[in-house]
């Protein structure tokens, strides 16, 4: 089991920073360098946790404090991904900014992050506790349902991302579990394989959308 998931989180790693920093190179507008930097955000943001799971496998040592920090940097980073969709959305579709909206999701993204610092999510102790796990998510939730939303609403605008809600759906049906309940169910831990393809599906429509350019912002 750990080569098969090692070899998968590293293979990611790699796909997530070389796939932003292709878009970066080919993005020809403020869109998709937007799709390029929030590839970069995922990808870097997951090594943070990623790398000292892959090291865990196989260097004696306590990774535990450098597996719950790690932990909350990508929970950060994460809320910035959604953020950066959001801008993403409003460009490609060309579409006039909303300020409630846009306030509602940065206030959502603050109020998410200034949870996860809260110490009673034990990151340093690389603790698992349901309550805190419930409690840091549910902003994080909400807002992936605001962004699942707006990209359903444009679903059969354009075929880039007709599907790209389904995509953040899922990742969240596969999280939702891990995030709450994996301290008390380890095996819920494997849902993280199927969320992270959820997150390739997305670097891939990111990918095409930068070939098509179709957004000018």
């Amino acid at each position: 089991m750990k080569y098969g998931e090692s070899t998968f989180d590293i293979l990611y790693l790699l796909f997530a920073v070389v796939s932003g920093m292709l878009i970066l190179q080919k993005a020809t507008n403020n869109t998709g360098r937007t799709m390029g930097f929030a590839t970069l955000v995922l990808g870097c943001g997951d090594a943070f946790h990623l790398v000292p799971r892959v090291l865990n496998y196989f260097v004696e040592g306590d990774f535990q404090a450098a597996l719950g920090i790690g932990k909350l940097v990508t929970s950060i980073t994460m809320t910035v991904f959604y953020v950066l969709l959001y801008f993403i959305w409003l460009g490609w579709y060309r579409e006039k900014e909303n300020k409630s909206m846009t306030t509602a999701v940065w206030a959502l993204a603050a109020v998410r992050a200034a949870l996860c610092l809260f110490p009673q999510n034990g990151w340093l102790q690389n603790s698992s506790d349901p309550l805190w796990g419930i409690i840091r998510n549910v902003p994080f939730v909400v807002l992936g349902g605001v962004i699942c939303w707006l990209y359903y609403q444009k679903r059969e605008e354009e075929k880039t991302f007709r599907y790209f809600w389904i995509y953040i759906l899922l990742s969240f049906l596969f999280y939702i579990p891990v995030a709450v309940a994996a301290g008390l169910v380890p095996m819920l831990g494997m849902l993280m394989l199927p969320k992270t393809i959820c997150y390739i599906l997305m670097v891939c429509v990111f990918l095409k959308a930068v070939r098509r350019g179709r957004s000018k912002a």
